[in-house]
């Protein structure tokens, strides 16, 4: 069997996948579709522990209700329960979705919408069916179409999102600048230790900060920048500018934020230009 029909095969296959996939969301049978979605809420928060892995999340309790039961349960985020707390407070709400029927098989997201339809593994196969026609056309007819093909659509995706883009920076910006600032304090730092298949050791560090907003919340969070000298920072007293209309969105350091906001978007706009000028010579050199 020819390359050719490799190709045929490796498109055969993920479009199989892709048809699968969206003949099962529009059936609403994918596993996203399936979940029941409620919301909790943070009835306790524990302090994690000096030294303890960062992969743990804050230890946290939380209730919430079982929409079809009407059941109250109150659960806690010990092993494996989806996304990791990082910022935590009584009365914050967060997501929780389980298979139907199944409430005990719980796991926390911090989204709080409806969820999705289950799309991203049909995608990524039409992605890599387009992938691999991109590639039979590149190697057939030279290596222009490779430029157009792959350069083309990413440069469109590119000009259609940026206007969405420089909006989020505008309102990220904004929200910098109408930040609240009160005192706060490195409770624990913690720490993972991990080696990778060559036998090289690489250290994670993660301090912990608390700190208490202006209406009196109590808050517990990752503090993953900012902060000089994080490893030996346990103890040391900080400055929080957070957002008031939800706390887990804060920062030590408001300048070097809006540096870094202001950047993404320069490189944002620099990507754009790069891939729709490589589109160009693509479509030129035809």
């Amino acid at each position: 069997m020819g390359w050719h029909g490799y190709l045929a095969l490796w498109c055969g296959v993920f479009g199989t996948v892709a048809l699968v996939g969206y003949g099962r969301s529009l059936a609403g049978m994918t596993r996203a579709q399936r979940a029941v979605r409620a919301r909790g809420r943070i009835e306790r928060v524990g302090e994690p522990r000096h030294g303890s892995s960062p992969n743990d999340g804050i230890a946290v309790v939380v209730s919430f209700q079982d929409p079809s039961t009407g059941q109250e349960f109150t659960v806690t985020n010990d092993g494996e329960r989806g996304e990791r707390i990082s910022a935590a407070w009584t009365g914050r709400e967060i997501g929780v979705h389980y298979p139907r029927g199944r409430p005990h098989a719980f796991r926390f997201t911090s989204d709080l919408s409806e969820g999705g339809r289950g799309l991203g593994r049909p995608a990524f196969a039409v992605f890599l069916v387009y992938a691999g026609l991109v590639v039979v056309a590149a190697i057939d007819w030279g290596w222009p179409w490779a430029l157009l093909g792959f350069c083309g659509p990413w440069a469109l995706s590119g000009v259609y999102h940026l206007p969405g883009n420089v909006r989020d920076r505008n309102r990220r910006l904004d929200a910098l600048a109408a930040m609240a600032a009160v005192p706060g304090r490195v409770v624990a730092v913690l720490k993972s230790v991990s080696t990778d298949d060559d036998g090289n050791t690489s250290t994670r560090v993660v301090p912990v900060v608390t700190f208490t907003t202006l209406d009196g919340t109590a808050v517990t969070a990752y503090c993953e920048s900012g902060l000089r000298d994080p490893a030996g920072s346990q103890g040391r007293d900080v400055t929080i500018h957070y957002t008031p209309d939800d706390p887990a969105v804060f920062t030590l350091d408001v300048e070097a934020e809006r540096r870094s906001w202001k950047l993404d978007m320069a490189v944002n706009i620099v990507g754009v230009v790069v891939v729709a000028a490589a589109a160009v010579v693509g479509m030129v050199a035809l």
